[in-house]
């Protein structure tokens, strides 16, 4: 049963996020859990773990209860590897008994010492401790109870934070790995209204040649850049105090709107609309039918996870949730491109304008080879970059997502750019000939 719960353990630590780091207030109700995970931060050789819990329950108050065998404690993930075979190999029977993890606090503590009188106190239902991490590391902060079958309640506030070496009373609450990201991501706003400001520009210089798409490319850029500033601020706030005083609020419905709103656009994009035709057709509508409301899943498992924590019993459900239903929207915006890209090889054998189809069919060809790169970068390269990356330096995996996605949308803008002269109609006779015979001799676009 520890080993079984373990390796959840494990896997808890594989998918958490970047940084959980604030002050948080859990509330763990009748669990008996052997393990229990709680949040993850970065310390530096100045980190330390403040924790107090309240209202301490156990479903078997039970004089004869071994307290040592329930605890906190703080464990790296390769620590655990290593905890696991311990267990495994029965060299150890508890996590608290290995010395590969960081003992924070045991519940046999709880009881006070006996007065001079001989009288044994109460347990008590409370207590406060703080750890000073001496060994820097990625740590997370872990709750055992190696007593089966026992139902423990609490409330835990845990504060982690590192002090800075240049202003000791001075308390970083972000994790030694994500200190750096209230700074990028501003800076990342910056160049979105720079880049939104540009394209304003295009807008109003090459009024004849827009089309509804083209605002709408401008709605999401600049829906890129008020999530950008909320999450600087939110990241800003929890460095400095420990909370983000309510920008996280405004992060999620930024975050929201700007999620159903770049899948919109890139199915858009790939049906046409706008500048290849006024509509949809029916299928392209299902699309939007579906990706919409599973955005609106996506967001609110995004939520759940973010809010509730790693404790939560159901943290994990609802991440495998937040994966599926991403990896289902990215997969349904690739329909309309490759349904575009067929009606343009058709087109192209039956109405007698090969270079313009030739032109059309190229275009999207290279949007859909751009999107399926970009998906694939920021769905598993930058997670494999979380992975492998010292924990100093997880910000550079939000920095490659994120010029990932700055290099999706000046590509997008560019290749789908207002042209008062469509090139599509300057053709003469041998580029006709060229682009039929190259059509010919095209193979059939595949999946």
């Amino acid at each position: 049963m520890a080993i079984r719960h373990g390796i959840s353990f494990y896997f808890f630590l594989l998918l958490l996020p970047i940084a959980l780091a604030e002050i948080r207030t859990m509330q763990v109700k009748s669990d008996a859990r052997s393990i229990i995970p709680f949040d993850e931060f970065g310390f530096t050789h100045t980190g330390v773990l403040e924790l107090n819990v309240s209202s301490i329950s156990l479903l078997d108050p039970s004089p004869d209860l071994d307290l040592t065998q329930l605890g906190f404690f703080l464990s790296t993930l390769d620590a655990w590897v290593h905890v696991l075979r311990q267990l495994q190999d029965l060299d150890i029977t508890c996590a608290l008994q290995s010395d590969l993890v960081k003992l924070v606090y045991t519940f046999d503590k709880l009881h006070p010492p006996t007065n001079p009188s001989g009288v044994v106190n109460a347990r008590s239902s409370s207590f406060s401790a703080a750890y000073k991490v001496s060994d820097p590391g990625q740590y997370t902060l872990v709750f055992a109870n190696c007593l089966p079958g026992l139902k423990v309640s609490m409330s835990v506030n845990s504060a982690m934070y590192n002090l800075d070496p240049r202003s000791p009373d001075k308390r970083i609450y972000l994790s030694a790995g994500s200190a750096v990201l209230p700074f990028i991501y501003f800076l990342l706003f910056l160049v979105y209204v720079g880049l939104g400001a540009l394209w304003l520009a295009i807008l109003l210089r090459k009024r004849a040649a827009v089309y509804r798409i083209h605002y709408f490319m401008l709605a999401v850029v600049m829906l890129k850049a008020l999530n950008l500033v909320a999450e600087a601020e939110d990241k800003s706030y929890i460095e400095r105090t420990g909370t983000a005083h309510g920008w996280d609020v405004l992060f999620y419905i930024f975050s929201f709107l700007k999620g159903i709103s770049l899948f919109t656009l890139i199915v858009l994009i790939g049906t046409g609309w706008s500048f290849l035709k006024p509509f949809l057709q029916d299928r392209e509508k299902k699309v939007l039918m579906v990706v919409i409301p599973l955005q609106v899943v996506a967001n609110i498992a995004q939520v759940v996870i973010d809010e509730s924590g790693p404790f939560a019993s159901d943290w994990l459900t609802w991440k495998q949730v937040f994966l599926l239903v991403d990896v289902i929207c990215c997969c349904a915006i690739l329909f309309p491109i490759v349904w575009s890209i067929k009606n343009l090889r058709e087109a192209a054998r039956s109405d007698g304008k090969a270079a313009v189809n030739l032109m059309k069919l190229t275009l999207f060809r290279q949007y859909y080879v751009v999107v399926i790169c970009y998906i694939y970068f920021t769905r598993v390269v930058v997670y494999a970059l979380v992975t492998i990356t010292s924990y100093r330096y997880l910000w550079t995996s939000v920095v490659a997502g994120e010029l990932a996605t700055l290099g999706f949308y000046v590509f997008t803008g560019y290749r789908f750019r207002p042209e008062t002269h469509n090139p599509y109609f300057v053709v003469n006779d041998d580029e006709e000939e060229a682009a039929a015979e190259a059509l010919k001799l095209d193979d059939e676009f595949e999946l």
